[in-house]
């Protein structure tokens, strides 16, 4: 069996979140001191590549801790969409069509190609990773309840479109040139109550999900799987950094 790891490299460079502060790393002890070497980490949990859970967005949902491995573990598919989709475009489900067999029930991971705009990957650009990738809507968010996916994973940001979170207030200039290229005002295309679909619809239904996926999802496209996220167990934990693995039957 291959393993092919679909995480990003965590490290004080690694960008959070729009808006969220950027993680804080030093030297606890020094060899030199100390006899031994110890870390501290001060980091909000979304940062890299990282699962929700249930509780960042549902109220009295499902921690970290409660996901059964049988969820984290399983039958899944990682489908290249990247052609289809563009800066600021919308994800459909017909996107997804032709391109490799989706079952019910799968582990479901599409790959943008907006990984390679990630912090230190070949095509850099913190801004456009993060401001304006593509992202699903409502079609998208009911596909993905109606597919009862066991989690869902994609290379960028946010599942959502960008100007369907909090980015449009937090960067009104990103706003105005979005405006400016589609002709159309973001409250108008993204009315306020519908914010955050993405998740508020899937994750009432147990169906989570993993943002920026990386690593070598590039060798690994449009092909059928066992796939596996794996957080620590967190009790309480809105979300939490994991490592996402494709396995591979040789």
């Amino acid at each position: 069996m291959k393993l092919v790891d679909l995480s990003h490299p965590w490290n004080w460079h690694t960008p959070p979140w729009v808006g969220y502060p950027s993680t804080k790393i030093y030297y606890f002890q020094r060899r030199a001191t100390n006899g031994i070497v110890s870390q501290y980490i001060e980091t909000s949990l979304h940062m890299g590549t990282h699962l929700d859970a249930q509780l960042h967005i549902t109220p009295k949902g499902g921690d970290i801790a409660s996901m059964p491995l049988e969820q984290l573990y399983s039958d899944g598919v990682i489908v290249d969409i990247s052609e289809e989709v563009k800066d600021w475009d919308i994800i459909k489900p017909e996107h997804f069509k032709n391109k490799v067999e989706i079952r019910k029930g799968d582990i479901l991971i599409y790959h943008t190609g907006f990984h390679h705009y990630y912090t230190g990957e070949r095509e850099m650009d913190e801004e456009r990773y993060m401001c304006m990738h593509p992202g699903g809507y409502e079609e998208m968010a009911q596909w993905i309840v109606d597919m009862q996916f066991k989690w869902t994973g994609f290379d960028c940001g946010s599942a959502d479109h960008p100007m369907n979170t909090t980015i449009r207030k937090m960067r009104p200039d990103i706003k105005e040139r979005f405006e400016k290229e589609k002709g159309v005002k973001v409250e108008e295309m993204f009315p306020e109550e519908k914010i955050f679909v993405m998740h508020k619809k899937p994750f009432p239904e147990g169906i989570v999900h993993v943002e920026n996926v990386g690593g070598d999802i590039d060798k690994v496209l449009n092909r059928r799987c066992k796939i596996g996220a794996f957080p620590w167990r967190f009790e309480g934990g809105e979300a939490a950094m994991c490592r996402v693995i494709a396995f591979l039957e040789d």
